[in-house]
C-alpha cells in the first residue's frame, strides 16, 4: 500500500504532488502495478482532484506511471530490457557524479555515509526491506547531490523515478551479493583515499556486481503476470 503522503501548502499544489510522488518512486516505496487513485491522494491530501491529476499526468508523461483512460493510473513495470538499458546509461552517469562529487567530500560526511550503508546492513539483517531500499537511495544520491551538477541529477532522477519501483522485486528475490566487501564499503575507502580509479571501479561494480541476482530473477519473471496485473474494475474516467 502507498504510503501516507506529507501534506502539502494551498500554493503550487500540484508541483509539491509531484515532488512528493517523485521521492516515493525513487526510493522503491510504490510498487510496480501499484494503483494511484486520484479522489483518495486528494482525500488525503486535503486537496482538489485537479492538481493530484496533473502531478499524475506529469509522471506519466516521465515514464514512471501508465494510464488506461476510465479504468486505472497505475505505477508502470519496467521490463528486463529497458532495466539493462538503463543500467548502462547509469554505468556512464553515476561514477562520473562520484568523481565530480570529490571535491565536496569530506571526512564528516564519510562518516554519515557510512552510518547510512550501516542502517542498511541493519534493515536488511532484520529483514526490513523498505528500510534498506530507502536507505540505499539515501547513500548514492547523497554522494550524487554532491557533484553540484543539477542537470546530471535530473537527469538520474529520470532513470530513478522509472527503476525504483523495480527494486521492490530485490528483497528477498534478488538480494545484492558480493564476493568480497560490499561494494558500497569499497566506495567508502575510496572516497577516504581520495582514489579516484577505486571510486569509479566501486560506482561500477556495484552496479554489476550487486545487481547480478536481480537481473537473474528479473529474467526468470519478465513477461509474466504479477498480482495487481489482473484487469482492473473501471472505478470513474480518469481523463486526459
Amino acid at each position: 500500500m502507498m504510503q501516507q503522503l506529507n501534506g502539502v501548502q494551498a500554493s503550487s499544489l500540484s508541483s509539491q504532488i509531484y515532488l512528493q510522488l517523485r521521492q516515493q518512486l525513487m526510493s522503491a516505496r510504490l510498487k510496480p502495478g501499484e494503483r494511484l487513485k486520484i479522489r483518495e491522494l486528494a482525500q488525503r491530501l486535503g486537496t482538489s482532484e485537479t492538481p493530484v491529476r496533473e502531478a499524475l499526468f506529469q509522471l506519466v508523461k516521465d515514464g514512471a506511471l501508465e494510464m488506461k483512460a476510465g479504468y486505472y493510473i497505475r505505477v508502470r513495470r519496467v521490463t528486463l530490457q529497458e532495466y539493462l538499458e538503463m543500467r548502462e546509461i547509469r554505468l556512464m552517469l553515476e561514477p562520473h557524479a562520484t568523481l565530480q562529487a570529490m571535491a565536496n567530500i569530506d571526512d564528516a560526511f564519510i562518516e554519515e555515509l557510512a552510518r547510512m550503508h550501516e542502517r542498511l546492513v541493519v534493515a536488511e539483517q532484520t529483514k526490513d526491506y523498505p528500510a534498506a531500499l530507502e536507505a540505499n537511495y539515501d547513500f548514492h544520491f547523497s554522494v550524487y547531490r554532491k557533484s553540484e551538477m543539477p542537470h546530471l541529477i535530473e537527469i538520474l532522477e529520470r532513470l530513478w523515478i522509472q527503476i525504483g519501483p523495480l527494486l521492490t522485486f530485490l528483497y528477498p528475490h534478488g538480494h545484492p551479493s558480493y564476493k568480497g566487501q560490499h561494494q558500497h564499503v569499497q566506495l567508502l575507502n575510496a572516497l577516504k583515499a581520495r582514489d579516484k580509479k577505486a571510486v569509479r571501479k566501486a560506482v561500477e561494480q556495484d552496479l554489476i556486481e550487486g545487481s547480478r541476482t536481480f537481473v537473474a530473477y528479473l529474467a526468470e519473471i519478465d513477461g509474466k503476470d504479477l498480482p495487481g496485473d489482473e484487469a482492473a474494475e473501471p472505478e470513474k474516467p480518469v481523463r486526459a
